[in-house]
């Protein structure tokens, strides 16, 4: 059976895909197409850049055109576009804090999972095509929430945009603030947390505790955090700014002081039959917000956006008499 093939064409290397490699504008564009593929059509000069050979590591800069070879139809036949249920449409708008040409910025529910996983059907990730707004570029995640952390969370709407602030977020010029109900009050009340970590499989999915003195294959991690009120020596408001990103390290950090997040039954121990994350007469949701980023724009300057406390916390708030600044506009400056 005869495959049909596309025409030779040139397509522009557009501003945004500027310093991207060859072979992975190549991917962008035609997702189908293998990275084996790609290598071949560069070394027999099929794939062309203005007009020159160029190898799959080529760094392509804007206005550049490349010389797209014939290609099986199936190679440049686009994903198509996942149409979401009318009122989970409007549900993910209104997660929307901040939009631009760039960026979007949602308020992430607790409870709804940022990227799939076992036994996970409904997620973030799965819904961004309802945050095309016209683009024809699906908006790509660049970094990621727990399932029961809140708050802010940064798309990319387009390739280019997403690598950019991936690096941005492996350079630690992202400044992140999160806000915790901790059980426990820290002593002292502001400090730092550095540790090693290390992962391990729990029974409900992955985790991460406290490298231990023979422990391999560890990564170190530091929080800053300072006390903003406390309900005695019981409870404690936390702001939390994690300058490493390791997985669950701002809860493994908290019952490493011996103040573990409210509602965190993972990372709470058994004493006396009873988890000590848990309070009686509040919420047994997990305690954390990711309250404030502040981030380079693509485009210049820097972006900084605030989201509102979740409804439980805002309700445990209320109940420890904590009193709870509104949330600045996000501004760009």
């Amino acid at each position: 059976m005869s495959v049909t093939t596309h025409p030779v064409s040139l397509r522009k290397v557009t501003d945004d895909e500027a310093d991207i490699r060859l072979d992975r504008w190549f991917r962008r564009h035609f997702p189908a197409i293998t990275q084996g593929a790609i290598q071949k059509l560069c070394r027999t000069g099929q794939v062309r850049v203005d007009g020159k050979r160029a190898d799959a590591a080529t760094r392509l800069l804007p206005g550049q055109a490349v010389r797209i070879p014939p290609l099986p139809t199936t190679a440049a036949v686009a994903k198509p576009v996942q149409a979401l249920d009318p009122r989970e449409q409007k549900d993910l708008e209104r997660m929307v804090l901040y939009r631009d040409d760039h960026v979007i910025v949602l308020d992430k529910p607790q409870g709804l999972p940022t990227q799939g996983g076992p036994g996970i059907t409904r997620h973030l990730d799965g819904m961004l095509d309802g945050l095309r707004f016209g683009s024809e570029h699906r908006p790509r995640l660049v970094h990621r929430l727990d399932r029961e952390t809140s708050g802010v969370l940064v798309v990319a709407r387009t390739p280019g945009v997403a690598a950019k602030l991936a690096a941005a977020f492996r350079g630690r010029t992202v400044e992140k603030t999160y806000w915790a109900v901790v059980v426990g009050r820290p002593v002292p009340p502001e400090g730092r947390i550095a540790l090693d970590m290390v992962r391990t499989d729990g029974f409900r999915g992955e985790r991460a505790a406290v490298a231990g003195p023979y422990d391999t294959d560890t990564a170190h991690s530091i929080t800053d955090f300072r006390t903003l009120d406390h309900a005695g020596r019981k409870l404690a408001w936390l702001e939390l700014s994690p300058l490493t990103g390791r997985t669950h390290q701002l809860r493994v950090h908290c019952a490493a002081i011996g103040a573990p997040i409210l509602g965190d039954l993972p990372y709470g121990t058994e004493r006396e039959g009873r988890n000590t994350a848990l309070v009686d007469g509040l919420s047994e949701q997990l305690h954390l917000h990711a309250r404030r980023i502040s981030l380079p724009h693509p485009a210049g300057g820097r972006l900084t956006v605030e989201a509102e406390l979740p409804p439980h916390m805002a309700e445990t708030f209320r109940t420890l008499g904590f009193s709870v600044p509104a949330a600045r506009p996000a501004v760009r400056r």
